[in-house]
């Protein structure tokens, strides 16, 4: 479940919104190993890009 919320996310890494829903959605639905794991790749790849989105996000988890 994990690849696969990777690969939704890098697909709609476009449009921050979008992104956002997408990282939202897939907190909720993974166990908290995978969450954590998630937010590491997620900061690694989109900190950039998306740093206020991820802290939005991984704060509310």
């Amino acid at each position: 479940m994990l690849e696969y919320v990777k690969t939704i996310l890098t697909k709609v890494s476009f449009d921050s919104r979008l992104f956002e829903k997408e990282l939202k959605k897939a907190i909720g639905s993974l166990i908290d190993e995978e969450v954590y794991e998630l937010r590491n790749w997620c900061y690694s790849k989109f900190n950039r890009k998306y740093e206020h989105v991820l802290q939005r996000c991984f704060v509310l988890s």
